[in-house]
């Protein structure tokens, strides 16, 4: 049986890039097969996911060397919490607690010309940040993002502390 409390500095950089490639996976397939088009924000925190999974490869190739490969496990711990930053600002935006970025929202204003209207219109994004546009039990899929990115990086930094 694996115990997390023994792995070895290789397995602990590869569970944790299995870990970032999952929601990866998840998300594609939502998107692709689900047709669920992401907002900026999800793909954002796909960058971040992206980000911890690339800095957790060298982890698994240095298993000779446990201080390199402490220092990968906490470089890709932060980004895996840096995304779970950005779904927090993400399930914000869809709660309507605080507004979301540029990219979320259009630029329309009472009282703009008919060229001004027409060309925030074809500018906006297609799909909004603040629209939740799948939940389970009331929690949206920012809100799982949230969970399951702060769990990946608590257990990346664990993980480095531990080697």
């Amino acid at each position: 049986m694996l115990s997390l409390r023994s792995l070895t500095p290789a397995r602990a950089a590869t569970l944790v890039l299995l870990g970032a490639l999952l929601p990866l996976l998840v998300a594609l397939a939502s998107q692709y097969w689900g047709g669920l088009s992401p907002c900026e924000l999800c793909l954002d925190q796909r960058w971040a996911l992206v980000a911890a999974g690339i800095l957790a490869i060298p982890g698994i190739f240095l298993e000779t060397k446990p201080r390199a490969a402490r220092l990968f496990l906490y470089l890709a711990g932060a980004a895996a919490l840096v995304g779970a930053g950005i779904a927090i600002f993400h399930v914000g935006v869809e709660q309507h607690w605080w507004e979301g970025t540029s990219a979320c929202t259009t630029k329309i204003k009472a009282g703009m010309s008919a060229a001004d209207f027409e060309a925030a219109i074809l500018a906006a994004p297609v799909v909004r940040c603040d629209d939740i546009a799948w939940s389970l039990f009331g929690i949206s899929m920012a809100g799982y993002n949230v969970l399951y990115s702060g769990a990946l990086g608590a257990f990346s930094l664990w993980q480095a502390r531990r080697i």
